[in-house]
């Protein structure tokens, strides 16, 4: 079992739920394992909740709904930021052993996490009430921004920590009570975050954490009347469910779903500098992330030259523990995202594809210590299963293309639309590029993904709704005109 001082509770039932501003023991077996996935290590045993702590919890965030200060807010954001930073070093070991990512990139979550916090607490102001300049029919004219009434917050493993930070700092901005769910693949980092947060004195009921069945959690926050927004990072599959439950009940939605991001290298690049980009970028948390590249996209005049620097760069890196600090990548997740990768590997191989780098793993025999060394495959062709779906893992797919035109067709044929990439030295030919690309996020000579200061969601399937920068803060908001003849 995991010691930590960050989760004192994890011996007891009651580390699954927090509720109304106190832990909630819940009876019964303890039949959700967390284990870590380099070593199978169990980690924590807690019980498995459902639709009645979720209902629950839902009612205790209700009835705190009054709206809070400004001031108050502002203290419980930078509170938050930093007792994260504060806890940065225990806060990284725990995703890490959780996650699998490695140490050091688990600690850069943690400050990622706390860059939420920090922007939402230095631009409330954005959320002030204000008065039109203009007076329309005779009238004085004042925009509330009201809270948007319960939140629920449902957060995926690859990044537990930030993308609960990304929902629950916007949702805190607005004094929106929330009832967080992570996910249970990676449940501890966020129990370690409600410890922090108990410490600071939120008012009951405020923020909420139930740890338990997907399903069953889902529906209740689809169905509740009190749960007005629903913010979702995770599978179309799983957004397109959710769109159906809560259409009846007309609930507010955010979701960051799918990616199929593709990774444009034009003739003209700076090849050192793209191939530095695309490690970075596609091999964090073991490729296991929404952004990263999925298709990488070469102009065949420099194809060749390309290849050889990205396979020097990709021997350098080394598979392993997270918890070592020589790693650069952990293992996968679990045996389902390590048989995906494994059978887009030997798709593309079937289908003519050449190994430049790594190789084919064995078929796993354990549902742990699952490390997939990192794969280059050139000449992929286009109806390969990574071209067209997510990968999910260490594999970089080379597909050449010969014009302009032909790469944007390749780039944007796909439903999905969160991520794109381009890489050249021609400023007008990226304006118009990128103009032309169908992803809400879109990198110019850079493979960074999103920050705390700018908006970041997704395009067509990848989507709708923004988390980052002011968009982001008025995702828990409802604004309210109020017209005065006085």
């Amino acid at each position: 079992m995991l010691d930590s001082p960050l989760l004192p509770r994890l011996a007891t039932s009651a580390a699954s739920a927090y509720i109304g501003g106190s832990w909630f023991a819940v009876p019964g077996p303890r039949d959700l394992h967390v284990t870590n996935p380099a070593d199978g290590r169990l980690l924590a045993e807690l019980p498995m909740l459902g639709a009645d702590e979720a209902e629950r919890a839902i009612e205790a965030a209700a009835a705190s709904a009054e709206q809070p200060s400004e001031d108050d807010r502002r203290a419980w954001l930078e509170g938050i930021a930093a007792g994260l930073t504060e806890n940065r070093r225990e806060l990284g070991r725990i995703i890490s052993l959780e996650n699998g990512k490695p140490w050091k990139e688990a600690e850069a979550e943690v400050d990622y996490a706390a860059s939420f916090f920090r922007y939402a607490a230095s631009h409330l102001e954005r959320l002030r009430s204000h008065q039109l300049r203009e007076r329309p029919r005779g009238h004085g004219w004042v925009v509330h921004y009201r809270p948007v009434g319960v939140a629920a917050l449902i957060v995926p493993w690859n990044f537990p920590l930030a993308m609960t930070a990304k929902k629950l700092s916007a949702a805190l901005a607005a004094g929106a009570p929330s009832v967080l769910k992570p996910a249970t693949l990676t449940p501890l980092s966020s129990i370690a975050l409600l410890e922090i947060i108990d410490s600071l004195g939120l008012p009951g009921g405020m923020v909420n954490l139930i740890v338990g069945d997907s399903r069953s959690i889902g529906r209740v926050f689809c169905e509740h009347p009190a749960v007005r927004s629903i913010s979702f990072t995770g599978s179309t599959e799983v957004g397109r469910l959710l769109l159906r439950q809560a259409a009846p009940h007309i609930k507010r939605l955010t979701l960051e779903l799918g990616g199929n991001a593709p990774f444009i290298v034009c003739g003209d690049a700076d090849l050192d500098s793209a191939v530095e980009h695309l490690i970075q970028n596609k091999f964090r948390c073991a490729g296991q992330t929404c952004v990263c590249a999925n298709r990488v996209y070469v102009d065949s005049a420099v194809a060749s030259a390309f290849t050889d620097r990205l396979v020097r760069r990709v021997a350098k890196l080394n598979v392993g523990d997270g918890l070592q600090p020589e790693t650069d990548l952990g293992p996968l997740i679990n045996r389902a995202g390590f048989e995906k990768v494994r059978g887009h590997v030997e798709d593309a191989l079937q289908r003519g594809a050449r190994c430049e780098a790594g190789e084919l793993p064995p078929e796993p025999t354990e549902e742990w210590g699952l490390f997939f060394p990192p794969t280059v495959l050139s000449g992929v062709p286009h109806d390969a299963r990574c071209v067209a779906e997510e990968t999910f893992g260490p594999l970089i797919p080379l597909i050449e293309f010969g014009s302009e035109s032909q790469v944007l067709e390749w780039a944007n044929g796909t439903e999905f639309g969160l991520a794109a990439y381009l890489f050249t030295a021609d400023a007008e030919r990226a304006r118009r590029m990128i103009g032309r690309l169908h992803f809400g996020h879109a990198g110019y000579n850079s493979g960074t993904g999103p920050t705390a200061e700018a908006p970041f969601g997704g395009w067509k399937a990848s989507g709708f709704g923004r988390e980052g920068g002011r968009e982001g803060l008025m995702e828990f908001v409802e604004p309210q005109t109020v017209p005065s003849s006085t």
